[in-house]
């Protein structure tokens, strides 16, 4: 969603969770080879605010997030404006409401998001093929935000094809205060090892498996994640659990909004009192 005005633009750029992902292998390019189903979470949002100015600034007071030229934001500015050879004269404040760290693509979502509001207030000097190409160059994630809101996603995430059929669920989001690094999970995917005691195996739905194969590395040196998914998979409210992304977000499947709040209810009283919580709704 897009709101301006004559001199301000506010961008809403959504969160995404991933209900299985697969890992294939390693690419030449270095990259992995993947296949993941990938819905956008529209109640999960970072706020972006464009505003005209003399020159380009970015600013964002959330905790961990850079503002220097590695942010995600920042490569997509200096991107639009090498292919387009125009001057983004423009203050940027990122919002950050989804954690990050998370796995939950914000960093992503917010470069998609910056990319389609600089074009916008640009009058549209590139077409959507381009802003896709581009988005891709910065980020295997980004594509996705581009798409339907839910999508499999494949070659190294950039390959979509949009998936119609996932019903409305109810999800329950946890992220403790750690983050995990997304390039060491995949440089440890292949010599990962299981825990003890921890299932790994898909867990089946009318709709498609829930699992992911960067459980295993990143519950290797992250033990209290798998200790969450072994807990949440024992409670009789939650239908299925996993790890979303390359974490450190977790997801809960639950019938219904009441079942959400008792699960994140027992999470703070029984293992972390601290953890970031969020529940609603994903699918059609």
């Amino acid at each position: 969603m897009i709101l301006m005005s004559e001199k301000t633009t506010s961008i809403l750029a959504p969160a995404k969770i991933n209900l299985s992902l697969r890992v294939l292998g390693k690419r030449a390019d270095g990259f992995h080879e993947i296949d993941t189903l990938m819905t956008r979470v529209d109640g999960l949002c970072d706020t972006l605010i464009f505003t005209e100015a003399k020159k380009f600034s970015f600013v964002c007071e959330a905790p961990g997030v850079p503002t220097d030229a590695s942010n995600l934001v920042v490569k997509a500015v200096s991107a639009f404006e090498k292919a387009t050879k125009k001057k983004c004269k423009l203050a940027i404040e990122l919002q950050k409401n989804i954690p990050h760290g998370a796995g939950l693509g914000g960093g992503s979502s917010d470069a998609a998001a910056t990319l389609k509001a600089l074009n916008e207030w640009h009058d549209a000097p590139l077409s959507e093929e381009q802003l896709l190409q581009i988005g891709s160059s910065l980020g295997s994630d980004i594509p996705f935000f581009f798409g339907p809101g839910t999508a499999r996603c494949t070659g190294r995430g950039e390959i979509l094809t949009p998936v119609a059929n996932l019903p409305k669920m109810h999800v329950v989001i946890l992220k403790p205060s750690f983050s995990v690094s997304t390039p060491d999970a995949y440089g440890r995917w292949k010599t990962s090892i299981e825990l003890p005691g921890i299932s790994y195996d898909a867990q089946n739905f009318p709709w498609g498996p829930l699992v992911n194969d960067l459980e295993k590395p990143v519950f290797g040196k992250f033990i209290f994640l798998a200790e969450l998914k072994h807990w949440l998979r024992s409670r009789p409210e939650v239908s299925g659990a996993l790890m979303t992304g390359s974490g450190s977000a977790m997801i809960a499947l639950v019938a219904d909004t009441a079942a959400a709040e008792l699960v994140i209810q027992q999470v703070h009283e029984r293992l972390d009192p601290v953890i970031w919580a969020w529940s609603g709704e994903v699918g059609v």
